[in-house]
């Protein structure tokens, strides 16, 4: 069987304010946003609140991830820098390799 690489993710609890949803929503509207990156925007303000975790925004990015995964490398590299945007966003410090190893750029 194939590695969970969400069974390296250390969950830790996030601290939502109005200000990291404004953030988020500023994200999710800017102009030219790739859907994929744009979609888990969506998922996190609908969830956010509800969930503040770590590993659930993780969670969040996976669709993404497995899309990417596979992609040129362009398109790898502008949904890692559109999801590192989102982590440090949400104060989300590291992805314990999750980045990593779904769209290999730092292997």
């Amino acid at each position: 069987m194939a590695e969970d690489p969400f069974q390296r993710v250390r969950d830790a609890p996030l601290f939502i304010v109005p200000r990291t949803l404004d953030a988020l929503r500023a994200f999710r509207d800017e102009p030219g946003l790739d859907d994929d990156l744009a979609r888990v925007a969506d998922r996190l303000l609908a969830g956010l609140a509800a969930h503040p975790t770590k590993f659930w925004v993780l969670k969040q990015f996976q669709p993404a991830l497995e899309n990417a995964r596979d992609a040129p490398a362009e398109t790898r590299e502008r949904v890692d820098a559109g999801l590192r945007q989102l982590m440090d966003i949400l104060g989300i410090d590291g992805s314990d390799g999750l980045l990593a190893y779904y769209l290999g750029l730092y292997s």
